[in-house]
């Protein structure tokens, strides 16, 4: 899972960490979650599920993506927060730890706890510090449109990754449908940053928001590919698993921000941007934990569906928040990446199912 994400996508962020929406065998392994009868090929024809409870957590898992990214945007306008990135990350993972631990305690229990050394999750807590702080830079440096088609990216970055370290390959035709993503991408990040230089910082794309979106794929599809392995060394579920890395992140990052973070903007916060700061620890929680239910009631094809319904809604929206017109040529590249990314899950869904069967 990703972590927000944001986005990312928290996607990840997402990201943040959540159920990989475009990776398949990320989103396959939930299955073992599901009951393995016809119920089970009910879930995959109506990939919404069969009851109130998993609307409701598309519902809250839709509303919550959304309103991370434009609540962090909108954090991010503030010159100063924008240099204490990672202090702002420690929050998120504090109230991330505090909030599953909450929620895995009685009378909730969402799940069980399952704990995990400390020197054992070390590294991937780094991985997701390094995978959220980057990629919520990327954000800070540029439209929030680029942004999330940026994001799509992770997923030809974990295939390649992947071919490289696990040598796993994926069909030809899913290798092919990578290609327009990647041309659309490229396609937004030209225009993005040719746009108005005396625009807005949160309706342009500056050179170092393209940087930070680069080198933040790198480290989120390394974070993707080190989740799959851990779940199979911990035989943890993600929930799990998140719940041991928020804490040890958080002690890495006291280590780390007195050198990444200028800590004299803090004193002049004010109580409603620490309410605001609030409101997005608390939405980052309801995506991982909406993202957890939607697997575990509606199936990982409803997942898939809702990352793509999410990306959408946000690109959507946030065109309309920059006020640029429908005619402009980066739409060209948005429609390239989102088409190309549907494609390439539909291709991969369909090359998972005789596995499945």
């Amino acid at each position: 899972m990703a972590t927000t994400m944001t986005i990312s996508d928290e996607e990840h962020t997402l990201a943040e960490e959540k159920v990989d929406d475009h990776t398949d065998e990320h989103v396959y392994e939930a299955e073992a979650l599901l009951p393995s009868d016809e119920s089970l090929e009910k879930k995959r024809i109506r990939p919404f599920g069969m009851t109130p409870k998993s609307c409701l957590s598309i519902a809250i898992n839709i509303f919550s993506a959304v309103g991370l990214v434009f609540v962090n945007k909108r954090i991010f306008e503030d010159d100063d927060l924008r240099h204490a990135q990672v202090t702002f990350a420690a929050t998120h993972f504090a109230i991330t730890a505090a909030t599953l631990y909450g929620v895995s305690s009685p009378p909730i229990a969402l799940f069980q706890r399952k704990r995990v050394g400390f020197l054992q999750i070390l590294p991937l807590a780094f991985a997701m510090i390094l995978a959220v702080v980057l990629t919520n830079a990327s954000l800070a440096y540029s439209s929030i449109q680029f942004y999330q088609v940026a994001r799509v990216l992770v997923t030809p970055c974990v295939a390649l990754l992947e071919f490289i370290v696990l040598r796993k390959k994926i069909p030809v035709v899913a290798g092919l449908t990578l290609i327009p993503v990647c041309l659309g991408v490229g396609i937004v990040s030209y225009f993005d940053t040719s746009a108005d230089p005396n625009a807005h910082i949160s309706h342009r794309t500056t050179p170092l928001g393209v940087f930070f979106a680069l080198i933040s794929l790198v480290a989120s599809a390394t974070y993707t590919v080190m989740i799959k392995k851990y779940h199979d060394i911990t035989q943890c579920e993600s929930a799990q698993l998140l719940l041991n890395q928020s804490p040890a992140s958080v002690l890495l990052m006291l280590y780390i921000i007195p050198f990444s973070d200028d800590l004299t903007v803090w004193r002049n916060v004010s109580l409603g941007t620490w309410a605001v700061i609030f409101l997005s620890g608390m939405l980052a929680c309801l995506l991982h934990i909406s993202q957890f239910l939607i697997v575990d009631g509606a199936g990982p094809v409803a997942s898939t569906v809702v990352g793509h319904a999410k990306t959408c809604l946000i690109i959507a929206i946030g065109w309309s928040y920059s006020r640029r017109p429908l005619n402009d040529s980066s739409m060209v590249g948005i429609l390239l990446a989102i088409g190309g990314i549907i494609a390439y899950s539909v291709v991969t869904m369909k090359a998972q199912k005789p596995q499945a069967g």
